[in-house]
């Protein structure tokens, strides 16, 4: 029910005072010893209904809604926002909200095209672009697009299979948006967003999926270990061809090696034999082998 406007009550008001206040003179102008209590009261009655059909009659139609009016039940106009009069007795007026309007999707349960059971929430905004179709064609239309949202969830939902659901949630979004949009068109509604909330799966399937993921990690991280392997043997073999074909660079590797070394004074490096007797041997070594 929507409150009396103040200026309404101000109208009902004046007119009952004014009738009180007739009475009133009547009663004074009359001076019979025994005056007639109809001189007060009918004006004042008559001043209360003048009243109550001023105030029925007044509409105060704010700048975000649009006034539908009714004449012996048959739509006659649109109040634009502002005072607007309607005729008393005869008339009746619906106000449509016009800003955009929230309604949630109540939590429903469906079952994938994989037969997965998940239960999914979300929300709705929307906002009356028609004010006449929304009051006329339509009992309530904030909850019939309520349910036509969970209906058309349930249906997009046994379509998709878990992963898709999971992966393309927008797509959902999208794609259940536009059915909805296109069903209440004729209600004069339009749908601004739908927004999935919640996508809930059991207990059992949630710990299925962290075991996958953990292995799914697992996979990465050995590919990634045994290419990098495989980069630092291919690394170490070329460092060595290039070594050995030029034998001081293999010294100077030593040199920088006992250099690392060096600055530790735990660290005692002990040479049985100089660098160059060991190059001796290899080279008696190699004629050796040329020979056999």
């Amino acid at each position: 029910m929507r409150p009396l406007h103040p200026l309404a009550a101000f109208s009902f008001a004046a007119c009952l005072l004014a009738g009180l206040g007739l009475g009133g003179l009547l009663l004074a102008v009359d001076g019979s010893p025994r005056p007639n209590p109809l001189l007060f009261v009918a004006p004042a009655l008559v001043g209360a209904i003048l009243g109550s059909l001023l105030a029925s009659s007044l509409k105060v139609v704010a700048q975000w809604e649009r006034m539908v009016v009714l004449r012996l039940g048959r739509f006659q106009r649109i109040g634009e926002p502002g005072l607007r009069f309607i005729v008393p007795v005869l008339d009746s007026a619906i106000f449509v909200e016009m800003r955009v309007q929230t309604v949630d999707i109540a939590r429903q349960q469906a079952i994938t095209q994989d037969n997965v059971p998940v239960v999914v929430d979300g929300v709705i905004f929307f906002r009356v672009d028609n004010a006449e179709n929304a009051a006329l064609r339509v009992e309530s239309y904030r909850t019939a697009i309520s349910r036509l949202a969970q209906a058309t969830l349930r249906d997009v939902i046994g379509r998709l299979s878990l992963d898709e659901l999971l992966s393309h949630q927008e797509r959902l979004e999208h794609e259940i948006e536009h059915a909805v949009e296109a069903a209440s068109a004729a209600w004069g509604l339009h749908v601004e967003a739908i927004k999935l909330e919640e996508i809930d799966v059991p207990e059992d399937l949630k710990k299925m999926m962290s075991r996958q993921a953990s292995s799914e990690r697992e996979k990465r991280a050995t590919i990634i270990k045994a290419d990098g392997d495989r980069q630092a043997a291919t690394a170490l073999a070329e460092a060595a061809a290039t070594m050995s074909a030029s034998p001081g660079a293999m010294q100077l590797r030593v040199l920088q090696t006992l250099d690392g070394l060096g600055p530790s004074a735990s660290n005692t490096v002990v040479f049985a034999l100089p660098l160059e007797v060991l190059e001796a041997f290899k080279a008696v070594g190699a004629k050796a082998t040329t020979k056999a």
